[in-house]
């Protein structure tokens, strides 16, 4: 990676963050600035949540799954506004003014995402600009997909810059709407041709599954507090078994899933084969819980070859604890039957800050990259025909 004499060394950008959980926004004001080797550090200013309303996120699921040219329309430029009074929230936090913001990376919301032919991400990018009076970097995963890549996942790039560990080998693991995981090499390596060996990918669910099964069998609750539901059931293993045989976990990596996959019609068939088991709700619950954690595991199992020393998990799934012990027993199983270190699992925020900011910092620093002209993808996770300047600009 080299750096052009005119790019700029230090700004400050907001990231913005919709997920596939539909749950609500993220928002980070980020600083970067480039080390000696030319590695960018980012210090989190300021970071806020925006939830969606019942009826906003009824509007953003059902066009996921359909929808008129209409409606596409109009939710460009409401989510643009909700998205943008996000940010507007977050640099008032910081203390500071649209003036000090060098650009607002929008990542939208994705209503569609094919590996190897499209994808698309709405929240229309003029709009927030107008609101903002910001410049506003968009459209991150289109220059990957036309370059042959699976346009996902693209947190992998500041996992190896910011998050990676002084001398071991980590995984960082997120537990948003879907799961994905990034190996990365020592920091120390990074800066020496480390990238190329960091590799991602989504390893299946996240809390999609959990969250549309605990609003199925309780409609007054929009996810699984803390685990409190999955904690006091018990896990149907058969049903785990047969789920985790679907054809995704056996696919290599580069690969990338979504709300594509993870339906309602998923999470009704789930809950169908653990009622034939004679399941309570708060067995359904924790059984959903063990295959998502299961899921992740089995492709720690298959996939991941490398030295990892620990594990940092982020997301709002890293808040349900009941998910944590279920991860954390099934890699400690994992290493007892392989005769291996133990690798310890870790929240990301008792390492550096609050894991549902990550994504949001994780796309200011994509548009950071964007506006010094450097390449935001990483072929080895996404397997781009190369690396890519990532996002289009929409000036202030």
């Amino acid at each position: 990676m080299t750096i052009s004499e005119s790019a700029p060394k230090e700004l400050v950008l907001v990231g913005l963050m919709s997920g596939t959980s539909l749950d609500g926004i993220s928002a980070a004001v980020a600083h970067f600035r480039d080390n000696a080797d030319g590695i960018p550090q980012a210090t989190l200013l300021a970071f806020t949540q925006r939830p969606y309303s019942a009826a906003e996120r009824g509007r953003l699921e059902a066009a996921c799954r359909e929808g008129s040219a209409r409606e596409y329309c109009r939710l460009n430029v409401d989510l643009a506004d909700w998205l943008a009074a996000a940010a507007i929230h977050a640099i008032h936090d910081a203390g500071l003014t649209s003036h000090d913001i060098a650009a607002v990376a929008s990542h939208g919301q994705t209503l569609w995402h094919e590996p190897g032919h499209s994808t698309w991400q709405i929240g229309d990018a003029a709009r927030i600009a107008e609101r903002t009076q910001c410049a506003v970097v968009s459209d991150f995963r289109s220059r990957d997909v036309a370059a042959g890549g699976q346009g996902a996942p693209l947190v992998p790039m500041a996992d190896a810059m910011l998050f990676s560990h002084a001398h071991e080998w980590r995984a960082l693991q997120n537990l948003g709407g879907i799961g994905n995981v990034t190996i990365v090499p020592p920091s120390s390596s990074i800066a020496n041709g480390g990238l190329s060996a960091v590799r991602a990918f989504d390893t299946g669910p996240g809390c999609v599954v959990i969250d549309t099964v605990t609003r199925a069998l309780h409609p007054q609750l929009s996810y699984d507090a803390d685990g409190a539901l999955a904690r006091a059931g018990t896990v149907i293993e058969t049903v785990v078994r047969d789920a985790l045989a679907h054809p995704y976990f056996a696919q290599h990596p580069p690969k990338s899933t979504g709300r594509e996959l993870y339906t309602r019609e998923f999470a009704a068939a789930f809950m169908r084969a653990c009622l034939e088991h004679g399941a309570s709700d708060t067995d359904v619950v924790a059984t959903t819980t063990a295959f998502t954690a299961r899921s992740i595991v089995d492709q720690y199992e298959r996939f991941i070859t490398e030295p990892i020393r620990d594990v940092l998990l982020s997301g709002g799934g890293s808040k349900n604890l009941t998910l944590v012990r279920f991860i954390t027993d099934a890699i400690d199983a994992r290493a007892a039957t392989r005769h291996t270190n133990t690798i310890a699992v870790k929240r990301f925020e008792d390492v550096f800050f609050d894991g549902e900011a990550k994504e949001a910092v994780a796309f200011a620093l994509l548009g950071y990259l964007h506006l010094s002209g450097r390449s935001g993808n990483l072929p080895s996770a996404t397997g781009a025909r190369g690396p890519r300047i990532l996002g289009a600009l929409t000036p202030a």
